[in-house]
């Protein structure tokens, strides 16, 4: 077999844990340390390629369309967006951990085609709520076409109290509030969850939910979130 090879290790704010990027072969892995199994592999991503596809789809040919991507990931979910959207499209993706960052534009940038290198991708290094609570005095900033969330395993933060910033009817509302008319938000999750469907739609969205598999049609499934702003 194949030995694990680490490559970086990253320490996630707040008393997260620490995120560990290892290699074996051509496949990448990022762990959380002490936890059983992966986050994310960098042979298993056709879920965070539908997160994108399926939050992006009413903007596909659209031109200067703004897109917000939560959580960078591997890269796959910001490689989908920019494929996407159009050439006059800017997308930024929010990732906490800057490590994660420096990872996509080292060793595990060819694995989703080097997404960061696209001219229209933005990186906020931070948590994406700071996004949300931007001023309004500034439209540009505050405004999104789409808005796709992979942080954590999804939805079932709405539930624990350090996410509850997030997914709270108040969040929800905020970020409601930051889409233009018939703009998407896409929340990518590990399994469906029927109260947060309601959440969503408290917040005075129209929700649509789909079921994606994580590897080509087959592995796992996963849900997908669409909530339209009316």
């Amino acid at each position: 077999m194949i030995p694990s090879t680490l490559l970086g290790t990253a320490t996630i704010p707040n008393d997260g844990g620490e995120l560990r990027l290892t290699q074996r072969g051509n496949d990448f892995s990022i762990h959380l340390k002490g936890l059983r199994g992966e986050l994310m592999n960098s042979r298993v991503h056709s879920s965070e390629l539908a997160l994108a596809e399926l939050g992006c789809a009413h903007i596909k040919v659209a031109k200067n369309t703004r897109v917000l991507v939560g959580g960078l990931g591997m890269g796959f979910t910001l490689s989908a967006a920019l494929q996407a959207t159009s050439a006059t499209s800017e997308v930024t993706v929010a990732e906490l951990v800057s490590e994660v960052v420096e990872w996509n534009r080292g060793p595990l940038g060819a694995c989703a085609g080097l997404p960061l290198d696209d001219s229209r991708a933005v990186v906020h290094v931070g948590d994406v709520a700071e996004l949300f609570m931007a001023t309004r005095a500034n439209p540009k900033q505050t405004t999104w076409d789409a808005v796709l969330l992979d942080v954590d395993n999804g939805p079932e933060g709405f539930t624990h109290a350090d996410n509850n910033h997030l997914y709270s009817i108040k969040s929800l509302n905020k970020i409601r509030e930051t889409l233009r008319p018939k703009g998407v938000l896409a929340i990518w999750s590990a399994w469906h969850d029927p109260q947060f469907t309601h959440q969503l739609k408290k917040a005075r969205f129209t929700v649509d939910v789909k079921t994606v598999r994580a590897h080509k049609g087959k592995g796992s499934r996963h849900t997908i979130y669409l909530a339209k702003n009316k």
